[in-house]
């Protein structure tokens, strides 16, 4: 089974099922925190999908999701011309709409302060603008930063002058998570140890602390083996790109190849 794939995606959420997680998106995780309803003996992973292209990809995982009884969250950034929906005879609104229909949460991926250079003030007006947009599709809770990896700009900074609460924001994966006590999986770059290579989508503060207890994993089938192992931790959150799980064979080869390509460059912007 190939590693990126749609089947063995599908075979990670049931592996988590069999050892008792509860799948669910991330303002169902921040309700059930406010609530206190959570018991010690309870196991919850957040699926958290940030969708950065190729938005049929994340309608596919959604469908497998759904018919594991399963919930997450989609976090889409601002609509651009997208050529992979081209003659595929669905727009990304129709997208949203559907995977919404599916019992899944929407949230915007912002990124307005490297799209408006800087400017907070700026940024703050573009943001509610692209946040209306989402909430025509659905009720938005939370919101989720894109890196931006080759911007000079972090996202999060907004947030120093402005405070997304005051939108009707109940959480930022980034800014509302306790990572001393969740543990943090991103497929960044294309595997499961990708923080090496990330820019920004990593938990430096905590990363050292759940490495030390051996927790870190290249592929998805040595995760598999870990979580079948009872390795994981109670709380945990997944966050993937769906971009990149297909069972496409040409674009399963093309997405190999340009992460991998995308790896050395991160690689050397990091090192400079």
């Amino acid at each position: 089974m190939k590693d990126f794939s749609l089947d063995i995606y599908r075979e990670l959420l049931e592996t988590l099922q069999r050892q008792g997680y509860q799948l669910i998106g991330y303002a169902d995780y921040l309700k059930l925190k406010v609530e206190s309803r959570k018991t010690k003996d309870e196991k919850f992973v957040i699926l958290r999908h940030d969708v950065d292209a190729k938005p049929l990809n994340s309608l596919k995982t959604a469908q497998i999701e759904h018919s594991l009884g399963a919930k997450a969250t989609y976090y889409f950034r601002k609509p651009t011309s997208d050529s992979s929906l081209k003659g595929r005879g669905l727009t990304e609104p129709e997208i949203i709409r559907a995977i919404v229909k599916l019992g899944h949460e929407i949230g915007y991926h912002y990124e307005d302060l490297s799209l408006c250079d800087g400017d907070a003030d700026k940024a703050w007006g573009h943001f509610q603008t692209w946040l209306d947009y989402f909430r025509q599709y659905y009720a938005v809770d939370t919101i989720c930063m894109h890196g931006s990896p080759t911007s000079q700009w972090d996202n999060k900074d907004l947030w120093k002058k402005y405070d997304y609460k005051t939108l009707g924001i109940i959480g930022e994966p980034y800014l509302d998570t306790d990572f001393s006590k969740v543990f943090y999986l991103t497929d960044t770059g294309r595997c499961w140890d990708g923080y090496k290579v990330s820019v920004r989508d990593k938990i430096p503060t905590y990363q050292d602390k759940w490495t030390s207890k051996g927790l870190v994993w290249h592929t998805t089938a040595q995760l598999i083996k870990a979580i079948e192992e009872n390795r994981l931790p109670a709380d945990v959150m997944i966050t993937t790109h769906p971009q990149r799980w297909t069972n496409d064979a040409k674009a399963w080869y093309l997405e190999l190849v340009t992460q991998t390509v995308k790896n050395w460059i991160k690689k050397l912007w990091i090192r400079n």
